[in-house]
């Protein structure tokens, strides 16, 4: 009696496991366009800075900012002592006005004969030369103070008041409040986003804005090989949160002209030594399933994307469980 017991629940095994094996899940896919989502992480950052100097020495007499602090485009934010400059331009105008008087008395004079043409082409270069001399004055009396260009924010001051300043020396480093977000990408994904392409953009502050790609460079980073591009931010987003080298996630969806079979990457069997994906597929005749190989389009954690042609006929294709599915049987 336990002999056959034994018998029998191996003979029950046996008629079991067949239909165990087979056990597999099939789905029928379509050609479809590619798509994808980039997904990164970047920095805010300011899209310009500008460092502001003066264009004449002189001593330092009003610095009306400090570091962080915001101000309005026309705003007096630095000035020098101007006394010198102010010497110089009446000097120059002084020298103008009697060069011009002079061409007048010049003038009078050949009138009656009693001056030469070369007496006249001297006074006339003398106005010239004169005239020159007061404008480059009074256009550093202009440059001796500094105005702001536009509304901003301070982001460095290198001088302290009473100061001798030197001509191009920085005294103020400012940024306009124009955000954009610093973002790498790989070769392959740069080669996919466009100009003005608009994507989601994820501040911890804020939430989810809108923003616009602003700029893609022609070459990569020499340290990194990535390509970094610049997603701008509308200006009616600004807030006084936001601080340069915050991290915001970056969504960047696209669409190609390539058609291609999006199948789960559990589906994949192996990849033979052309590169090409094998797959446990239907044919077409409606035919057993049979091992097919197709050329690789793209690959991620998710799915393999095969490539295809607009007008191609779905695929039943084994998503899961090929391994319990013998060639050639059903």
């Amino acid at each position: 009696m336990k002999l056959f017991s034994i018998i029998f629940t191996l003979l029950l095994i046996l008629l079991t496991a067949p239909s165990q094996g087979q056990s597999y899940d099939t789905e029928l896919i379509s050609a479809e366009l590619y798509s994808e989502t980039i997904q990164r992480t970047g920095k805010l950052d300011f899209k310009r800075t500008l460092s502001l100097a003066f264009k004449s020495s002189g001593y330092l007499t009003l610095l009306s900012v400090e570091e962080g602090e915001l101000f309005n485009k026309g705003q007096l934010l630095a000035s020098l002592d101007i006394t010198e400059l102010k010497e110089q331009k009446n000097s120059n105008f002084a020298q103008l006005t009697q060069a011009k008087r002079e061409v007048e008395r010049i003038s009078q004079l050949m009138e009656s004969k009693l001056a030469s043409e070369r007496q006249m082409d001297t006074a006339i270069t003398q106005v010239e030369t004169t005239r020159a001399a007061y404008q480059v004055s009074y256009y550093n009396l202009q440059k001796a103070q500094i105005y702001a260009p536009f509304s901003g924010v301070v982001l460095a001051r290198d001088t302290e008041l009473g100061e001798l300043q030197s001509p191009g020396q920085q005294v103020l480093k400012v940024a306009k409040l124009d955000w954009i977000i610093k973002v790498a990408l790989t070769g392959q994904e740069v080669s996919q986003v466009r100009l003005d392409q608009k994507v989601r953009v994820s501040l911890s502050h804020i939430g989810i804005v809108e923003g616009i790609i602003s700029k893609i460079p022609a070459i990569a980073s020499a340290d990194s090989n990535l390509f970094t591009i610049e997603v701008s931010l509308p200006k009616s987003k600004i807030t006084a949160g936001m601080i340069a080298g915050q991290l915001a996630g970056v969504n960047i969806a696209f669409d190609s002209d390539k058609f291609v079979y999006r199948l789960p990457i559990a589906a994949l069997v192996a990849v033979d030594d052309d590169g090409k994906a094998i797959v446990i597929a239907q044919s077409f005749d409606n035919s057993d399933f049979t091992q097919h190989s197709f050329e690789v389009f793209q690959l991620d954690n998710d799915y393999i994307y095969l490539k295809a042609n607009r007008n191609d006929e779905p695929l039943n294709i084994i998503t899961k469980g090929w391994q319990n599915y013998s060639v050639g049987g059903n």
